[in-house]
C-alpha cells in the first residue's frame, strides 16, 4: 500500500479502553499474567504500575544492578498488586528469566542494555515490552526483531505517542480527512537542556551499585555520581543523545501517521559545538538531521542552548501541508490552517480524575500516561489475541536505526543510502563497520544469525 493509499484509507480503530479492559479481566481474572521487570528506574517502574492499571498481573520478579532501586520496586509493587506480595529482586536477569519463567518481560533499562535482555526473554518464551530506542546500534535492532520472529513472541516498543488520545484525534481529524491536504515537509525538534550541563569528578561507585554490570557490554566508562540513575543518556557509551531518546518519538509517529517505513537517504550535522569540553558529557549538544522520503522531508533540528523559539512546542513535530499546518506536542495539538480561519488547539487527556495513584507516584508523567497505559493494553491484547502490536518489534527497529543511522551520518560527515532488503549501508563500508558496536569483555553481540 502506498502511502496517499494509506492516508486515504487510515489505520484500523483500536477497542475503547474501557470494554478491552472490561474482556481482560473478564477472561484472566483467575489466571493474573506473570509479569516481570528489567530495569527498575524511572521508566521501567511507570510501565509496570501503568500495565497493573490496565490488567490483572503478578508480578514475579524485579532485576536491577541497584540494589537501593530494585529493594524500593518490591515496596512499591507489593503495595500496588492484588495479592500484596513483595516480588523476589535480582541483579541479573538471566537468573530471573529461568527461575521465575514470565509470561511477560518489561525491558526498562537505559539504552545499551536494551538487547541481551529482550533476546533472552524471547528464548525463554516471553512476550516483551521494551523501551525505546530498542537498542543502542543497527544489528542489534536487527537481531531483536530476528528473536521475536524466530521464537514467535509478541515485542512491543515504548514509542507510545502511536496511542496518545489527542495525537490520535489530531491525526484523524487533520490527515487523515484531508484538511491538511498534500504533506511535503515535517519539522521534529527539541531545544530541551542546557550547554553548561556537566558531570562532577570520577569516584568510586557505591556498595549498592554494580558498576560493572551497568556498563556491561558498552564501552567502559569510570563511574561519576551524575551519571546514575538519570543523566547517563549523557554518556555516548550509554546512549545515541537526544536523537536516540527525543528524536525517535516524534519520528516514528510521524511514520505511523504517514504510512512510512524506511527512509531512502538519511544525512546529518551538527555535534559539540557549545558545550564546555571538559564537562564529561559527550553526547552533541547541535544537530540537524534530514530523513529523506523523496516526495517528503522530514527533518530534525536539535539545539540543547540558546532561546526556545517556539514556548508552547519545547519537542515536538510539525506537520506541513498544502491547506495549513499542524503542530503536535505530547501536550497538545494546534491546527493552523491557511488563511484567516482561527487556529484550533486540543490539550492532551488528563486522566489523574480515573487514576489518582499516577499522582502517588512522583515521577509519573501525567501528559504521557494516557498513551502510556493504552499502548501497554495494546500490547496485552495484541498476544491474547496472536496479531501484531501497534509498535512492534520490527517498527521499533525502523524508528530507532533510522536515528542511530542520523548519528553515524553525522560522525562521518556525509550522507548514508540504506539498503532495506539487506539491512547495510550502500556502497560506504566504514558506515557498515559502524553498524554493530564491539562489545566489552565477555559479552557476545547478538546478529540475525546467531539469536
Amino acid at each position: 500500500m502506498n502511502r496517499r493509499k494509506f492516508i486515504q484509507t487510515g489505520v484500523g480503530g483500536a477497542m475503547g479502553l474501557a470494554s478491552l479492559q472490561s474482556n481482560l479481566f473478564a477472561a484472566d481474572v483467575e489466571k493474573p499474567l506473570r509479569v516481570a521487570l528489567i530495569g527498575c528506574g524511572w521508566y521501567g517502574k511507570t510501565d509496570l504500575l501503568h500495565l497493573m492499571q490496565v490488567a490483572p498481573v503478578e508480578v514475579v520478579g524485579l532485576c536491577d544492578v541497584d540494589q537501593n532501586m530494585v529493594a524500593q520496586a518490591a515496596e512499591l509493587t507489593a503495595g500496588r498488586q492484588k495479592s500484596g506480595k513483595r516480588p523476589p529482586t535480582y541483579g541479573d536477569y538471566r537468573k530471573l528469566l529461568k527461575e521465575q519463567s514470565p509470561e511477560i518481560v518489561l525491558v526498562g533499562t537505559p539504552d545499551h542494555w536494551h538487547c541481551l535482555p529482550v533476546v533472552e526473554a524471547c528464548k525463554a518464551g516471553a512476550d516483551v515490552y521494551v523501551q525505546k530506542p530498542i537498542s543502542y546500534d543497527v544489528v542489534e535492532g536487527q537481531a531483536m526483531v530476528a528473536a521475536a520472529r524466530k521464537y514467535g513472541r509478541t515485542v512491543q516498543v515504548g514509542l507510545e505517542r502511536r496511542s496518545t488520545p489527542h495525537l490520535l484525534e489530531a491525526r484523524d481529524e487533520y490527515i487523515l480527512s484531508g484538511k491538511l491536504g498534500k504533506i511535503g515537509y515535517v519539522d521534529i525538534h527539541s531545544y530541551y537542556g542546557g550547554s553548561r550541563s556537566r558531570f562532577p569528578a570520577v569516584s568510586t561507585p557505591p556498595d549498592h551499585l554494580d558498576w560493572d554490570t551497568f556498563v556491561g557490554p558498552a564501552e567502559w566508562r569510570d563511574f561519576n555520581e551524575g551519571i546514575h540513575p538519570r543523566r547517563w543518556r549523557n554518556c555516548r557509551e550509554f546512549s545515541n543523545g537526544q536523537t536516540g531518546d527525543l528524536c525517535v518519538h516524534f519520528f516514528d509517529l510521524i511514520r505511523y501517521f504517514l504510512g512510512l517505513k524506511w527512509p531512502k537517504r538519511i544525512s546529518a550535522t551538527g555535534g559539540i559545538l557549545m558545550r564546555d569540553p571538559d564537562s564529561g558529557v559527550n553526547v552533541h549538544d547541535t544537530q540537524t538531521a534530514l530523513f529523506d522520503y523523496d516526495d517528503l522531508q522530514v527533518v530534525w533540528t536539535q539545539k540543547n542552548w540558546g532561546t526556545n523559539p517556539d514556548p508552547d512546542y519545547p519537542w515536538a513535530a510539525t506537520v506541513y501541508g498544502e491547506k495549513g499546518t499542524l503542530k503536535l506536542s505530547v501536550w497538545r495539538y494546534d491546527f493552523i490552517p491557511n488563511g484567516n480561519a482561527p487556529t484550533v488547539r486540543k490539550d492532551y487527556k488528563d486522566e489523574r480524575a480515573k487514576y489518582p495513584e499516577d499522582l502517588q507516584h512522583k515521577e509519573t508523567e501525567i501528559f504521557a500516561a494516557p498513551g502510556n497505559r493504552r499502548q501497554l493494553l495494546n500490547f496485552v491484547e495484541s498476544r491474547l489475541h496472536g496479531k501484531r502490536p501497534v509498535a512492534d518489534i520490527e517498527e521499533g527497529h525502523i524508528s530507532s536505526a533510522s536515528c542511530i543511522l542520523a548519528n553515524v551520518s553525522m560522525e562521518l560527515g556525509r550522507e548514508l543510502r540504506w539498503d532495506e532488503a539487506n539491512g547495510r549501508v550502500i556502497g560506504d563500508e566504514d558506515a557498515n563497520h559502524r553498524l554493530a558496536r564491539k562489545y566489552r569483555g565477555d559479552w557476545v553481540h547478538p546478529t540475525p544469525e546467531n539469536v
